[in-house]
């Protein structure tokens, strides 16, 4: 990248790239990833990042997709995790690019240790998490002074596919104000019901953002209690995210991105 007023790393052949692509919005991007992006000699790629950004690769790069997608024919993490080792074995410059952030629901620890037990040399990137790009993109806030001052994220599945059984949800219900989940919407009926049994109270504002930061974003704002119907109605799919709390609420006067459609 050129007209910078300062220099880049160089990506050394050999080297893996762990890099977070955002939530979706190409302008996301951090300036790294972009230079990582058109200095890869392989790029391997999940299923959520979005088509935008690979062709912002540069054009004789190699382009491996290595997604994974719940309920779908998906590669091992074994086996993308020692294809990184491959290709960088190869003098590669290996770039993985993950949706999100590579160290927020991301396996990019999970890979990144193969790496190092394998000798290969990496960076990690980080990107805007869905947790907090997706959100602001809808118009809400992760925190806000009136109404948190804690925000927890979590998983909404998991490795089996099922929803978490080693949460402690007694303190999760009653103790974070504001909760993110991720990759959770084939579980929002039995999460918001494990929610409000411990404590959490049903009229409580919630939504669901999918696609969040694309043009085909879609977000469906309820209560706890009525969000999993709210959502099989509007025939909302994923990827998408869950969010509980009062700064739900705050989508009605930031909601920027729909009063930005309006103007044009």
């Amino acid at each position: 990248m050129n007209g910078l007023p300062f220099s880049l790393p160089d990506f050394h052949p050999g080297h893996v790239w762990l890099v977070g692509a955002g939530p979706g919005d190409p302008g996301l991007l951090s300036l790294l990833a972009v230079h990582a992006l058109q200095n890869c000699d392989v790029l391997v790629y999940d299923a959520l990042v979005d088509e935008r950004i690979i062709a912002l690769a540069r054009p004789d790069a190699d382009k491996e997709y290595a997604g994974k997608r719940g309920g779908k024919p998906s590669p091992l993490q074994r086996d993308i995790s020692n294809r990184l080792v491959e290709l960088a074995r190869e003098g590669k410059r290996v770039l993985r690019l993950k949706g999100g952030d590579p160290f927020v629901f991301g396996r990019g620890a999970e890979e990144a240790q193969v790496l190092v037990k394998s000798g290969v040399p990496f960076r990690v990137v980080p990107g805007i998490t869905s947790g907090v790009g997706g959100l602001a993109y809808a118009g809400i806030p992760a925190t806000s002074r009136e109404c948190n001052s804690a925000v927890a994220f979590v998983t909404g599945h998991d490795a089996n596919g099922q929803v978490p059984d080693t949460i402690d949800w007694a303190s999760l219900a009653k103790a974070v104000p504001v909760l993110v989940f991720y990759m959770a919407l084939k579980h929002l009926d039995r999460i918001s019901a494990k929610l409000i049994e411990n404590g959490r109270d049903p009229d409580e504002p919630a939504a669901v953002i999918a696609r969040a930061s694309t043009p085909a974003q879609q977000v469906v704002a309820a209560t706890l209690s009525t969000l999993h119907d709210a959502v099989r109605n509007s025939g909302i799919e994923p990827p998408a995210l869950i969010v509980v709390g009062e700064v739900v609420r705050l989508r009605e006067q930031l909601d920027w991105l729909s009063a930005l459609a309006q103007e044009k």
